[in-house]
Parts: structure tokens; C-alpha cells; sequence
């Protein structure tokens, strides 16, 4: 049985993930705001859509913690 103790730290870490993905989100749209982006831009957008996505999977993961006990 789950108590707010064992939900309380998985909630926390969703939050924290949530930010950062949504502060990635930022970076990538002020980028994606210039009309032309040079190799190392075009780069750091690549960087960026892989560390939202990685972001996105955790949280995902860490939201759906009885689907991943059927699999394990």
C-alpha cells in the first residue's frame, strides 16, 4: 500500500522534470524565432528536442508506475 510518503517524492521529481522540459521548451522557441539558424544553432536545436524528449519519457514513466510493474 502506497502512503503520501512513497507518492510525495515521485510528485516532486514530475515537477522538477516538468520545469525543465518546459524550460527547454523556451530555449527551443526563442531559437526557433530567428529566420535562419547556423550549424551550431541548427546543432543546439537537434540537443534540445533530445533532451525535451528524454524529459517527456521519464515523466511519462514516472507518471504510469503500475504499467511498468506489468512488464518488469
Amino acid at each position: 500500500m502506497a502512503t503520501d510518503v512513497d507518492v510525495k517524492p515521485d510528485g516532486e521529481v514530475i515537477r522538477r522534470l516538468e520545469e525543465q522540459h518546459r524550460h527547454y521548451e523556451q530555449q527551443l522557441q526563442a531559437l526557433m524565432q530567428k529566420p535562419y539558424l547556423s550549424a551550431d544553432e541548427q546543432l543546439e536545436e537537434v540537443r534540445l528536442k533530445k533532451i525535451k524528449l528524454r524529459l517527456k519519457d521519464e515523466i511519462a514513466a514516472l507518471s504510469q508506475p503500475a504499467a511498468n510493474l506489468h512488464f518488469a
